[in-house]
């Protein structure tokens, strides 16, 4: 949620690999894997839930970068959020993504990582969207929704985190103060497969995919 530039140091990517496939396989979100705390606060979200455009909504797809299994991609670009599977896959989430002004690229890991977390608003938040609480406590009420990741590097935190939203009608758009947003309910299904120091690769603006994103075909059930 941080406003200032990453002073991470940009390696060069081989971008020569893309995603083969523009739609991929729907994968419906499922509760299967809440914690009884998950489904008690989703059950009671003091916002209303947004239907996810079917391009933003969670696919697998075909995968043929260079980044290992187990790492996270993000094309700010695109408004997609890639975690690599085996065997030149990959599960593609839409996300939200940082305005212009906010938009960072580097390479961090996963340093940190809690359910349902608190915020503490930045100086920068303060100042650019005061005023505002010194502290929220965790909940469907909090900006940072069902999960938190937060990137670091090295052993720095670097302020940014990869997070779940309490505003999911702006998925696929550029909108967030820097972070990267996602549905409480992919946020979840993130975080399940993650750990710490999972490697997290965030594109450069115009180093995306030029791939078309959309799918034709309507999916059978979703609760995103």
């Amino acid at each position: 949620m941080a406003m200032r530039k990453l002073a991470f140091v940009i390696v060069a990517l081989a971008l020569g690999g893309c995603v083969a496939d523009g739609g991929g396989t729907l994968d419906p979100a499922s509760s299967a894997s809440w914690k009884p705390r998950d489904k008690q606060l989703m059950s009671n979200l003091p916002y209303n839930q947004a239907a996810i455009p079917l391009e933003f909504q969670r696919h697998i797809v075909q995968y043929d970068r260079k980044e290992a299994a187990g790492s996270i991609v993000v094309d700010s670009d695109n408004k997609y959020l890639y975690y690599v599977l085996p065997q030149g896959k990959a599960i593609r989430y839409g996300i939200a993504v940082g305005e212009d002004a906010q938009v960072w690229s580097g390479i961090a890991k996963v340093g940190r990582m809690e359910e349902w977390p608190a915020w503490v608003p930045t100086p920068g938040e303060q100042q650019r969207l005061g005023p505002l609480p010194q502290f929220v406590t965790g909940g469907p009420h909090n900006p940072l929704g069902s999960r938190g990741m937060y990137l670091y590097s090295g052993n720095k935190d670097t302020l940014y985190r990869i997070h779940g939203t309490n505003q999911p009608e702006y998925i696929g758009q550029a909108i967030s103060s820097g972070c990267i947003r996602m549905t409480n309910e992919d946020a979840i299904d993130l975080y399940n497969r993650v750990k710490i120091g999972t490697p997290v690769v965030v594109l450069a603006p115009h180093q995306g995919w030029p791939f078309g994103s959309h799918v034709a075909a309507a999916p059978t059930s979703s609760t995103n």
